[in-house]
């Protein structure tokens, strides 16, 4: 596969394995959105949410231990555990109000919405990681941003 491909003029770089990951993140993000639109008729958004979570568990269990990348808790920091512990309520919260988005919005609409998260990770990471994005960068989290906004606006 070459290191990059051109669309339009624009050179697209997915040499590195990270590409690959969030590209394939991104194809199931949206899955996740149809999927959880169609399967969250007709029940309480807070119970898809738990039902969703205890698949989520299941099978990442199953790929941690078939793959034998399981490791004690124990052995982790005190400082892993607590920002894992953060992440997974952050991550809840997240999707408790994805899932109650979606029941009463078009997934058409709340998908992108809640992708203004790409937004607030590059300015938190700004502000807290020390991570400087280009002014091409920038502009493009701008234009997200304002993706979002045109979603919002009612006509």
């Amino acid at each position: 596969m070459p290191s990059s491909m051109s669309i339009g003029g624009f050179r697209m770089s997915h040499s590195s394995p990270w590409f690959i990951w969030a590209l394939l993140s991104a194809v199931f993000a949206a899955l996740t959105a149809i999927l959880a639109k169609l399967g969250v008729q007709g029940v309480d958004p807070d119970l898809a949410t738990l039902l969703r979570t205890v698949v989520v568990i299941v099978a990442l269990s199953g790929l941690v231990v078939v793959t034998g990348k399981w490791r004690s808790p124990s052995d982790l920091s005190v400082s892993t555990l607590l920002f894992l512990a953060l992440s997974g309520l952050a991550t809840g919260a997240s999707w408790v109000c994805y899932f109650r988005a979606l029941k009463i919005g078009e997934a058409s609409k709340v998908a992108p919405v809640d992708k203004f998260s790409v937004v607030l990770v590059a300015v938190f990471a700004f502000l807290f990681l020390a991570e400087r994005p280009s002014a091409r960068d920038w502009l493009g989290i701008c234009l997200i941003a304002a993706g979002v906004v045109l979603l919002a606006v009612k006509r």
